[in-house]
């Protein structure tokens, strides 16, 4: 399982903006490129965003489907990605002081990525979370 966390210097409520903001997700998550809402109103349960996902040449389509949504400290995703499956990923924020701790916990689901996780794949998911949350720092403390 991939944990990984990351102190953001604003409050929750700040993080909270970027990660209900459909149009912001593809700016904080590594690999998409574009997003667009797909189904519901993001980011209520059950809402989706479908994504494009490049790399170098290559471009594939994804979809991320809301399971759960307790504004602003708790979203649970899955991401559903042919032909490699889907995956949990759950984002927590929690206030530290006058800051956020964002902890990002994500495991794979279903399909081959499910049949396949090991520890190569988590060191991978570890450096893509740092990076991810990185960039959602970024985000929140933008104009």
């Amino acid at each position: 399982m991939a944990v990984r966390h990351q102190l953001i210097q604003r409050p929750p409520e700040a993080v909270w903006a970027v990660l209900s903001d459909p149009s912001r997700y593809s700016d904080w998550v590594v690999g998409t490129s574009s997003s667009r809402p797909k189904e519901g109103d993001w980011p209520k349960t059950g809402s989706a965003l479908e994504y494009t996902v490049r790399l170098g040449p290559y471009t594939a389509a994804g979809e991320t489907v809301v399971r759960l949504c307790e504004p602003p400290r708790r979203l649970e995703l899955e991401a559903k990605s042919d032909p490699l499956g889907t995956a949990r990923i759950a984002i927590e924020v929690r206030p530290w002081g006058e800051e956020s701790l964002v902890i990002v916990d994500e495991h794979p689901l279903r399909g081959p990525g499910g049949l396949l996780h090991n520890t190569v794949i988590d060191t991978a998911l570890q450096l893509r979370h740092r990076a991810m949350l990185r960039r959602l720092a970024d985000v929140v403390d933008g104009p």
